[in-house]
């Protein structure tokens, strides 16, 4: 008698965590690079890791800067093709966020050789591909290692004129704060791992995840534009207070205007949670002033690490419609004001006040 063929192991039960949930908490980030030299000056550097922005840019002449980023991680779902695209968008995202547009893309690939088949690998890389086909870009090259978890991700490359650049750091007092894409994904992702997620509920997390960030380069473009990142694995609170504090100044945001993914507050409420949101709450908490109406599930979910989120532009109220615009005509649907900027901090600190 043959004995049955191995079953494949889910992709998401070889790694100890998923998507940009796998993020270094930043209060421990912060710590590992406290003492590092900074480097000397580049008068042709424009960002570098000073404001922890989401890429570097380096100006090429007048006319054009370059953008370099990279992002990876481990499987945030079971489906490999899906798991590529997903991870390839994100990484997208970050040259988008700096009002960008992808030029190529290099893969990064960390695979348990002996645990995983060819099969399942290539439909990972076949996923990266697909999302950067559909950015218009190829995926010229790359590195591979044998690994002991699942790791799929782009180094990118992109392209902005340096009048239309935009930072994290350059908001003004007063702007409103735009989120693009609904919060949700750590809560679904965390359902996902329990069994919880329905088929309506693993569709909106593919949807969303997999959605290029397009509207960056045309919101960069708005003159009353001043400052945009994308929200990633610390989270909402996470990148505005980094926002915050590359500007000098506080924030303000009504919980009541966050849009949320389908069914993510009672998923949030029944405990899907990730370690993670945990993580980022510890480091940016004391930083944060909420109501006492505000109840553990809202604070998870502004502190939810989104893999592949949405973006977060600070824009003058003139140019809140146009914005707004933009992001509706590239089907983002749900983005909406959630807060706004407050006056420079005077005494340097910087907070993020949630109403509810």
């Amino acid at each position: 008698m043959t004995s049955a063929p191995a079953r494949a192991p889910r992709l998401t039960s070889l790694s100890h965590g998923g998507g940009c949930g796998c993020k270094i908490a930043p209060g421990v980030l912060a710590e590992l690079i406290r003492h590092a030299t900074p480097p000397p000056p580049f008068a042709n550097l424009l960002v570098g890791a000073e404001t922890a922005d989401d890429a570097a840019v380096y100006r090429l002449n007048d006319e054009q800067a370059v953008i370099a980023t990279t992002d990876f991680f481990m499987p945030i779902v079971d489906d490999p093709f899906d798991f590529g695209r997903i991870a390839a968008a994100n990484a997208l995202s970050d040259v988008y966020a700096m009002g960008g547009t992808p030029i190529l893309a290099l893969a990064i690939l960390g695979m348990p050789i002996n645990v995983l088949s060819a099969e399942v690998i290539r439909e990972i890389l076949r996923g990266g591909e697909a999302i950067c086909a559909q950015a218009g870009i190829p995926i010229a090259g790359g590195h591979s290692i044998d690994s002991v978890e699942p790791i799929y991700g782009l180094a990118a490359l992109g392209v902005v004129h340096p009048h239309d650049l935009k930072r994290n750091s350059s908001a003004r007092a007063g702007d409103a704060l735009l989120l693009g894409k609904p919060l949700g994904v750590g809560i679904l992702s965390a359902a996902f791992k329990k069994d919880r997620l329905d088929d309506r509920g693993y569709r909106a997390l593919i949807d969303t995840t997999t959605r290029l960030n397009v509207a960056g380069p045309e919101l960069a473009r708005l003159s009353g534009v001043h400052a945009m990142t994308d929200v990633t694995g610390f989270g909402l609170l996470g990148h505005l207070l980094e926002m915050c504090r590359g500007a000098g100044m506080s924030a303000r945001v009504e919980m009541s205007l966050v849009p949320l993914l389908d069914n993510v507050l009672s998923l949030a409420l029944a405990g899907c949670v990730t370690g993670a949101s945990a993580r980022n709450w510890a480091s940016c908490g004391k930083e944060v002033e909420s109501s006492p109406q505000l109840d553990s599930a809202a604070t998870a979910l502004l502190c939810d690490p989104q893999t592949s989120g949405g973006l977060l532009v600070a824009c003058a109220d003139e140019a809140v419609a146009a914005a707004v615009d933009v992001f509706r005509r590239h089907g983002f649907a749900q983005a909406a004001v959630v807060g706004q900027m407050g006056e420079r901090a005077k005494d340097g600190a910087v907070r993020v006040t949630v109403d509810p």
